[in-house]
């Protein structure tokens, strides 16, 4: 009787596993743990892992040129979904969604022709004004820093939005753009981003919203390394207007670092949640210099889309996620929730409802 039992159970299994969704990921540059929008990718694809057993399988190409092989090879073993992360894997996607109208895909940050595809895109510039509202708000000096990754039309919009959040905000600040490059290279030069970092804090940035993917690493390794904007160096027709921050607790670095007549360095994260990497010295207590970050939600996107396939739900053609839909927002939580006051959050929620309803247009270029 016991033996006869331990078989039911295997069979059981072995049937569960059989009938588990297969879901494949194909990264874009940068890669799965990029800290950003690959990674957000993964961990969508993780909380179906766990909501519905399904089973995963990643491809992070080494060469742009390898994409297509990575993502035909899960058709060729039947996978029921394979995704295509950014919109460099879009030709590839799409080829192979032609040659198997029987399977399903999926693409992030693009539109693909193809019937058999859901393409995931997100209103960037909405999410990007919130956090431009926020940093003219917050910056002491009024002028701000954007470092955009690749110099393409889906990064424009992050830049459009941001430059409107802040001016609406403070009509005198003055944004200060540039891109790491034109190549899908831009996306992993965190030297690169680096270096960007440190032109901007010379023209008298004291906060940086990167949107470069993994590249966005090097403005947050700059200003944990730099911290502050002194007096002394800023130059000539910029000046401390503000000392918001004045009275938050700063750590023993900061303080050797950055003593007299300073102000704090920021950043704005991307994608993901980034705001715990600005917790430099590990205590929460002490200044944060993740300002905040402006959430694309790519994990819930995939998330919602391994679901549709699942119970047989599925639906290609375009799905848009902006605020409406909570496809981007901005981050407030235990690490910055010293630097943005409930006065501020009041407002950006009054900003954010306008534009949901339509009262404020953002522009995407």
């Amino acid at each position: 009787m016991k033996k006869i039992l331990t078989l039911a159970l295997a069979l059981t299994a072995t049937v569960a596993s059989a009938q588990s969704l297969r879901v494949g990921l194909a990264y874009d540059a940068g890669g799965k743990f990029d800290k950003s929008f690959n990674q957000s990718a993964y961990e969508g694809s993780q909380r179906a892992v766990k909501a519905f057993g399904v089973q995963t399988k990643d491809f992070e190409p080494s060469d742009p040129s390898q994409t297509i092989q990575g993502i035909r090879s899960f058709a060729n073993e039947g996978f029921d979904l394979t995704v295509g992360v950014g919109f460099a894997n879009n030709a590839s996607i799409s080829q192979v969604a032609k040659e198997n109208p029987d399977l399903f895909f999926g693409l992030v940050d693009d539109v693909s022709p193809q019937k058999n595809v859901a393409s995931l895109v997100f209103q960037e510039e909405q999410g990007s004004y919130l956090v431009g509202y926020l940093a003219a708000l917050n910056s002491s000096t009024g002028v701000l820093g954007f470092v955009g990754g690749m110099d393409i039309p889906l990064i424009h919009k992050f830049e459009a939005g941001y430059a409107a959040g802040a001016k609406a905000a403070n009509p005198k600040v003055r944004v200060i753009a540039q891109y790491v490059g034109t190549t899908p290279d831009a996306w992993n030069n965190p030297a690169k981003a680096k270096e960007i970092a440190g032109s901007m804090r010379a023209k008298g940035a004291d906060i940086i919203f990167a949107a470069a993917g993994a590249s966005g690493n090097g403005v947050i390794d700059y200003i944990k390394q730099t911290q502050c904007l002194k007096a002394a160096n800023l130059p000539a027709g910029v000046k401390f207007n503000t000392n918001n921050f004045a009275s938050i607790k700063k750590s023993a670095t900061y303080t050797k670092a950055c003593a007299g007549n300073t102000r704090p360095l920021f950043f704005i994260g991307v994608d993901k949640n980034q705001n715990p990497q600005g917790d430099f010295d590990g205590n929460a207590a002490t200044m944060n210099h993740g300002l905040t970050s402006m959430l694309k939600r790519v994990d819930n996107a995939v998330y919602a889309l391994i679901k549709d396939v699942q119970e047989d739900k599925f639906k290609g053609g375009e799905r848009r996620f902006g605020l409406k839909e909570g496809g981007v927002g901005y981050a407030v939580d235990q690490y910055n929730k010293g630097l943005i006051t409930s006065a501020q959050v009041a407002r950006v929620e009054a900003v954010k409802a306008k534009i949901i309803s339509g009262a404020i247009k953002v522009p995407t270029k």
